[in-house]
C-alpha cells in the first residue's frame, strides 16, 4: 500500500472504488461510504485493497492472543517483583508511600459518601497540605491498579545521586590488589600508595572516603577470602548440624588427642605439656577413655582403645582425625579409604581393622567433624583451670599467659588424679542441654539407659594383646646405616642402601633386643636389623669380639669387590702408542747462533728413534715398578 493519502486517493481513482452502484447507504454490497467525521472524505471496504493487502489485514486481524490463564500468571509475577522491591525500600520510603495512600483513602471515602470526586479531591489536598497537581499525579500512579496493590505503587522510585567521581580502572584494579591482601592492610595506607602510583602514570583518582565507600561495595565475600583466607569464609556458611539421638550408647565413639594448657614434672624431672588421647561415645557425649602420653603418638592411642573395649565393649565405628597417629597401619590398617602413607595389598591389618570396627574420617583442619572438641573446650575451662593447677597454667595462646606463669609444674601423678576426677564429674553433671539428655540427665545416666538395652559386642583375652603392638616409622642415619629407636641401635648392611630415607620399623615393644623388622614406604620387605649392645668401657673381649667381626664384614665386603682384570692384566689390554711420525728433512740448513755459541745440532732420524724407545723403557719400568709397590703393600690393584 502507498504511504500518503494522496497516493491512496489515486489508487482508489484507478481502481474506482467509488463507483455509484457500490455505495454503502444505497447498496447493501456497497464498498465505500461518505465519511460523518470532521474534514469529510470517503471510507471504503477492506475488499477494494489488493491482494496482497487484504492477506497481510487477514494474519494481522488473527493475531494469537495470549490466553487469560498466561496473562494473570504474568500479572501476579509482575505484583510479587513489585512487592519484593517494596519490601527492600528503607523504613523512610515506607513511611512515604503510607502517607500517599492515607491521603488517597480519604479521597475515595469522600466519593463513596457522594462527594464529587474533583471537589473531594480539593478539599483532601488543603486538609494535606499539598498541591492538587501533586495529588492527582499520586491518583495516575494507582491508575488501573488493584487496591490492594497501591503501597508499592505509591513507593517513592528516586535514587539518589547516583554519578559517580571518575577514577581510573587501573588505579581502581591496583587499589584492589593493595587493599585485599592477606597482610591487611589499612586503607589509609593504601590509598598513600595508590596516590603516589596515580601522579607516576598519571591516573584519575578520587578522595580517600569516596574510594572507601566504594571498597564498602565490593562483595563481603570477596573481602573475606582475599584478607581473611578461606577459613575465614568457610565460617560465613552455616555449619551442619547431625542428629545423634537415633544412634544408641557405644554404636558409635569419635577419638582425637588433646593437648593441656598445663606444665607437668615427669618421672625422670623433665617439665612439659602433656597429651591425652580421648575417646568419646556419639550417642550419650561420655568420655569413655583416655591415655595421657609425653606426646600424641600411636602407642598412647591404642592403650586408650583397649581400655575402652576392655570396660565397655567394641563400638560398630569409629570417627578418626586423619592425623598421622590415629591414621597409623597399626591401628587402621587395611582399610581401603586410608589418605596416610600408601595402601597395598600385602598391609597388615591394624586394630580396629581386625576387630570389624568401621572407620569414618574427619575433613582435615576441620573441628565442627570432631564432636569431641566440645569436650575439650570444657576440659581447657574445667581441668586446666583447676585449682590445683595454678601456677601451672600456660594459658591457651601465647599472648594470654597469667601472671603467675611457669611459677611451678604439677607432678605427673597429681595430673592423672585430677584427670580421672574431673572427667568423671564431666560425665556425672546433671542438666546437660544435648538433645539425647533433654536439659535434665547427665553423659552417665544416658549413656547407662541406652547401653543395657542395647546389643554390645565384647572382647576376649586374645583380643586384648593386640593394641600392645605398635610401630614407627625412623630415619635411616646417614653417617653408618644405622637406626636409632627407643634409645637402641639396629644395624644391618642392607640398610646401606637407603642412607638418609626413612623406613617403617615392626617390632616387639616387650623386647626391642630382639631386633626390628625393617621396612621401604611402600611395605616391601628389606630385612631383619639386629639390636647393636652397648657393652662396658674397659671390656676387652667385647672390643675384641668387635674388632673380628668388623674384620670378617671387610674382608666379606673386599672379597664382593673384587674386579675381573689385575692391574698388570688391565696394562696389557690398553693399545700400542701409535708410531711418532718422522719429520722430513730440510733441503738447506743454516747453523742457529746464540752469542757466540753455536746450537746444539738437530738430531738425525736414527738419533731421535734412540732416544724414543729409550723414552718407552723407561715408562714400562716404571709401570712394573709401581706394581710391584702395590703388590707388596696389598693394596687394591
Amino acid at each position: 500500500m502507498p504511504n500518503t493519502a494522496r497516493a491512496i486517493q489515486l489508487m482508489a481513482d484507478r481502481g474506482d472504488w467509488r463507483h455509484s452502484d457500490h455505495e454503502f447507504p444505497h447498496n447493501p454490497r456497497g464498498r465505500w461510504r461518505r465519511r460523518e467525521g470532521r474534514g469529510g472524505g470517503f471510507e471504503y471496504h477492506y475488499v477494494c485493497l489488493p491482494r496482497r493487502a487484504r492477506a497481510a489485514l487477514a494474519l494481522r486481524s488473527h493475531k494469537a492472543v495470549a490466553p487469560p490463564e498466561r496473562k494473570a500468571a504474568k500479572a501476579d509475577l509482575q505484583r510479587t517483583e513489585q512487592w519484593a522491591w517494596y519490601e527492600g525500600l528503607p523504613d523512610r520510603k515506607k513511611a512515604q508511600a503510607k502517607e500517599k495512600l492515607d491521603v488517597l483513602l480519604a479521597v475515595e471515602a469522600l466519593v463513596r459518601a457522594g462527594e464529587d470526586r474533583d471537589l473531594a479531591m480539593m478539599v483532601v489536598a488543603a486538609d494535606a497540605r499539598v498541591s492538587l497537581r501533586t495529588l492527582y499525579n499520586w491518583r495516575g500512579l494507582v491508575a488501573n491498579t488493584a487496591r490492594e496493590d497501591w503501597l508499592p505503587a505509591l513507593a517513592p522510585r528516586h535514587t539518589g545521586r547516583t554519578a559517580e567521581v571518575e577514577c581510573s580502572e587501573p588505579a581502581w584494579e591496583a587499589l584492589e590488589a593493595l587493599y585485599l591482601r592477606p597482610e591487611q592492610p589499612n586503607f589509609t595506607t593504601c590509598y598513600r600508595h595508590l596516590q603516589q602510583m596515580a601522579q607516576e602514570q598519571g591516573w584519575t583518582i578520587p578522595s580517600e572516603k569516596t574510594l572507601l565507600r566504594r571498597m564498602h561495595k565490593v562483595p563481603v565475600t570477596k573481602r573475606v577470602l582475599k584478607r581473611e583466607g578461606i577459613e575465614a569464609l568457610k565460617r560465613l556458611y552455616p555449619a551442619q548440624r547431625r542428629d545423634r539421638s537415633m544412634l544408641h550408647a557405644l554404636e558409635g565413639v569419635n577419638a582425637d588427642g588433646h593437648k593441656w594448657d598445663v606444665f607437668v614434672r615427669w618421672p625422670d624431672g623433665t617439665i612439659g605439656r602433656p597429651v591425652t588421647a580421648v575417646f568419646q561415645d556419639l550417642y550419650s557425649g561420655k568420655i569413655l577413655s583416655w591415655r595421657t602420653a609425653r606426646s600424641e603418638n600411636t602407642a598412647t592411642v591404642l592403650l586408650a582403645f583397649g581400655d575402652m573395649a576392655e570396660a565397655y565393649g567394641l563400638p560398630d565405628w569409629c570417627v578418626l582425625d586423619n592425623g598421622r597417629n590415629f591414621a597409623s597401619k597399626w591401628l587402621t590398617g587395611g582399610t581401603p579409604n586410608r589418605y596416610r602413607f600408601k595402601v597395598r595389598e600385602g598391609d597388615p591389618e591394624g586394630v580396629l581393622t581386625t576387630l570389624g570396627v568401621q572407620i569414618h574420617w574427619t575433613q582435615p583442619y576441620s573441628g565442627q567433624s570432631k564432636p569431641i572438641e566440645r569436650g575439650f573446650r570444657d576440659f581447657a575451662q574445667e581441668i586446666a583451670k583447676d585449682i590445683r593447677f595454678a601456677g601451672a597454667y600456660t594459658g591457651n595462646t601465647i599472648d594470654a599467659k597469667p601472671e603467675n606463669y611457669g611459677s611451678k609444674a604439677v607432678p605427673l601423678d597429681l595430673f592423672e588424679t585430677v584427670i580421672a576426677e574431673r572427667i568423671a564429674e564431666h560425665n556425672a553433671r546433671p542438666g546437660r542441654r544435648s538433645k539425647v539428655c533433654g536439659g535434665k540427665l547427665s553423659f552417665d545416666v544416658a549413656f547407662t539407659a541406652s547401653f543395657q538395652s542395647s546389643i554390645i559386642r565384647t572382647v576376649r583375652e586374645e583380643h586384648k594383646r593386640l593394641w600392645l603392638l605398635s610401630a614407627e616409622g625412623v630415619t635411616v642415619r646417614q653417617q653408618d646405616g644405622s637406626l636409632h629407636f627407643e634409645g637402641n641401635r639396629y644395624w644391618d648392611d642392607r640398610l646401606l642402601e637407603l642412607l638418609g630415607t626413612k623406613v617403617i620399623v615392626r617390632f616387639d615393644p616387650d623386647d626391642l633386643h630382639a631386633g626390628l623388622h625393617v621396612y621401604r614406604l611402600d611395605n616391601s620387605y628389606v630385612g631383619h636389623a639386629p639390636c647393636i649392645e652397648d657393652v662396658g668401657f674397659r671390656s676387652r673381649e667385647e672390643g675384641r669380639a668387635a674388632n673380628r667381626a668388623r674384620k670378617t664384614w671387610l674382608k666379606a665386603q673386599k672379597e664382593a669387590s673384587q674386579t675381573r682384570y689385575t692391574l698388570d692384566e688391565l696394562v696389557a689390554l690398553m693399545p700400542a702408542p701409535p708410531a711418532a711420525e718422522e719429520p722430513p728433512e730440510p733441503k738447506v740448513v743454516r747453523p742457529a747462533v746464540w752469542g757466540n755459541m753455536a746450537l746444539k745440532p738437530v738430531p738425525t732420524p736414527a738419533e731421535q728413534e734412540a732416544e724414543q724407545e729409550e723414552m718407552e723403557g723407561n715408562f714400562g719400568r716404571a709401570v712394573a715398578r709401581l706394581v710391584a709397590s702395590r703388590k707388596e703393600n696389598g693394596a687394591d690393584l
